[in-house]
């Protein structure tokens, strides 16, 4: 009976430690985000994402520009069912926003702030993966091709079945798996600026553009 006691007290220990150590890896993770341009970040459960068919469905009608065009876009990514496959495999997701001057969303300067969106998931997952939760994934927003290979004619991973030009930074766009950015925000306490463009009365100053890496 005493071993039995020694051994649970140790065992207890144990797990104290993980949870410790795993504590202080979320943190770190948080913390990486908003160093790498994130406004700010936070960990969230994986049942908090909100995935809905009829989101996804607006990248095919009433239609993206971009449909069809990239690898990590509608029709070549597994949609609503596939991501709610993926997280019945996963714990956790860090979410990460970056808030900008709604005029930006509607200037050339929007690539900008949605390749840096993308250049942090990639950074939070490899940082993740780093620390030993190795099947981290992330997901971002808008078309790797508008974002990364504008300057080419398609994806090469769509036309030639090749590898991606730009494998470090360029991350699937969670509009194409129907995740639902609004209830993300809620999840995390933080609200949703909208950007509007113009100055009427229902603008908004600030946009809030946002990302996620799922961590087991």
């Amino acid at each position: 009976m005493g071993d039995d006691r020694m051994i649970a007290g140790k065992w207890k220990g144990i797990e104290k430690m993980k949870e410790e150590r795993d504590t202080a890896g979320l943190q770190e993770l948080i913390q990486l985000a908003c160093r790498l341009g994130a406004s700010e970040a936070a960990v969230i459960t994986a049942g908090d994402i909100s995935v809905e068919d009829d989101l996804a469905d607006l990248c095919k009608e009433p239609g993206c520009e971009k449909y069809g065009q990239a690898a990590s876009c509608p029709p070549y990514v597994s949609g609503p069912s596939g991501f709610r496959e993926l997280l019945r495999k996963y714990k956790r997701a860090v979410v990460f926003k970056i808030e900008v001057p709604s005029e930006v969303l509607f200037s050339d300067e929007r690539r900008d702030v949605f390749r840096l969106l993308h250049e942090i998931a990639a950074g939070i997952e490899r940082a993740a993966v780093l620390m030993g939760y190795r099947d981290s994934k992330a997901f971002a927003g808008g078309s790797c091709k508008d974002l990364f290979c504008q300057d080419h004619a398609r994806c090469r991973v769509v036309s030639e079945g090749g590898a991606c030009r730009h494998p470090d930074h360029a991350r699937p766009s969670m509009s194409g798996f129907g995740i639902n950015v609004t209830k993300l925000m809620q999840a995390t306490g933080w609200s949703m600026n909208r950007a509007v463009q113009g100055t009427g009365r229902d603008s908004t100053s600030m946009g809030t553009v946002c990302g996620l890496v799922l961590i087991q």
